[in-house]
Order: C-alpha cells, then sequence, then structure tokens
C-alpha cells in the first residue's frame, strides 16, 4: 500500500516537475560591445538655420560653439545604438546677417525667457565604422526651442579627417509651429516669414576612448 502511494504522488507530479524544467525565460534584449566611449563636441562646431520670406530667403547661423559638451555612446543593443548627451546654444549668438532679422529672430524665440537651444542626442540607427567616407546614419534627437521639446529623426553624414577630427553633419526639416511659435513678420506684416526651416548643424568631435 505504501508503495502504491509513492507511485501515484509521484505519477501527479512528474507534469508539474516537467512543465518546471521545460519553462524558458524570455529572450532578452542583446546588447553588443564594450564599456561606452565618449565624443567631445568642440567649439568650433556650428548650427544653421535657413529659411524664407513671401520675399527672399534668410540664412541664420550660429558660426562657433562656445562651450564643451560631450555626448556618450552607452550601448550598441539589436534596435541600435543609444546615446546620451546634449549642446546647449545661445539663442543670442544667431546672426542672420542683417540686424533686422537677426533681433526679429531671437524674439520669436523668446531669448529672454529661453536663452539657450537644446539639442539633446537619443540614438543611432548603428554605429558606423568611422573613416575618411562619409557614411550615412540616421538618428533620433530631442530639440527644445522656446520650453517645447519634440522627438525628430536626423539624417547624418559621419566621417574622420587627418586628425582625427570626427565631423557629424545632420538637417532637418521642421516648422516654427512645431514649437507653438509665430513666423516673425517686417512691415506691418508686409514681410512674412515661411513657416518651414532647414535647421543643419556641422559636429567636430574627438573621441576620448573607454569610460
Amino acid at each position: 500500500m505504501k508503495n502504491k502511494n509513492i507511485l501515484w504522488v509521484s505519477l501527479l507530479l512528474f507534469p508539474v516537475i516537467a512543465a518546471f524544467v521545460n519553462t524558458r525565460p524570455p529572450t532578452p534584449i542583446v546588447i553588443r560591445g564594450t564599456s561606452p566611449k565618449r565624443w567631445v563636441v568642440s567649439q568650433n562646431s556650428s548650427l544653421r538655420v535657413n529659411g524664407s520670406t513671401n520675399i527672399n530667403t534668410f540664412s541664420c547661423v550660429i558660426p562657433a560653439y562656445d562651450k564643451t559638451d560631450t555626448i556618450t555612446i552607452k550601448s550598441e543593443t539589436d534596435k541600435g545604438v543609444i546615446l546620451s548627451g546634449s549642446i546647449g546654444l545661445s539663442v543670442n549668438s544667431f546672426d542672420c546677417h542683417n540686424s533686422g532679422m537677426t533681433k526679429q529672430l531671437q524674439k520669436t524665440l523668446n531669448q529672454k525667457q529661453f536663452p539657450v537651444l537644446q539639442i539633446r542626442f537619443l540614438s543611432l540607427n548603428n554605429l558606423p565604422a568611422i573613416t575618411r567616407n562619409p557614411e550615412a546614419i540616421t538618428g533620433l534627437v530631442a530639440i527644445e526651442i522656446a520650453g517645447v521639446t519634440k522627438q525628430f529623426e536626423i539624417n547624418y553624414q559621419i566621417s574622420e579627417d587627418s586628425e582625427h577630427v570626427i565631423n557629424l553633419l545632420g538637417s532637418r526639416m521642421l516648422t516654427f509651429s512645431d514649437f507653438k511659435l509665430i513666423p516673425p513678420r517686417k512691415l506691418g506684416g508686409m514681410i512674412k516669414t515661411k513657416d518651414q526651416l532647414t535647421v543643419a548643424f556641422h559636429l567636430k568631435m574627438k573621441a576620448i576612448g573607454d569610460l
């Protein structure tokens, strides 16, 4: 009788034990690569905003970045490259090569209340092999203008020059209305700036190795 009880208990527990043994954990996100690396943004980086009015075109530039910031390549996963880091550009540094247009742009961007235009780097679609030949990649950034933040996909060209400076060129079409701004007007509204803009930046960076 005792042996029969042991046999029945074993038969009852066998499916439970088998199910437990065969249970597999969910597939994790694959993280490739080694320790994080950093790119230091140099002070001779620049940003340009190109736009148009109902009578002509204009180009406003921040010719030189006045500080040094760092972009960190945190990890490479099966979904792309995770970045951390940002650059802050002084709205007061914009030069539209026309004093009236420069003042209008700074006023539109609410320079007194929000003196800094912020670009935060979020990700890349892949980690390129940086060479002398420019390579096309895409990435996500968060742009903050006048207190409003929007995410955009940016098209980049990345390469390295003979002095091992990494050149990252990015551009994106956006609008004043993306940031709840009204385009500048002059002469009582006779000259109207169109809503659409092209923002282009050229970052010059140095790789400084593992963290």
